[in-house]
């Protein structure tokens, strides 16, 4: 296809990363007015991992909408 491999790798991080966050367990709270999603959830963390982001802030941000 063309793209050098160091762009692939970072491709197939971002890619592996957004496979993750697709299977992330969200739980509903409060009558689905709210969520949560476990600190220890493993699609979590490494989705944080593979994109370097900060475990506690991709948690929060994930069930807030500001």
């Amino acid at each position: 296809v063309g793209v050098h491999e160091s762009h692939q790798m970072t491709i197939f991080r971002i890619i592996a990363a957004i496979l993750h966050l697709g299977n992330l367990e969200i739980q509903a709270e409060r009558d689905g007015d709210a969520c949560s999603i476990s600190s220890e959830d493993e699609h979590l963390n490494n989705f944080c991992s593979l994109l370097g982001v900060e475990h506690s802030q991709m948690q929060h941000w994930l069930c807030h909408r500001k």
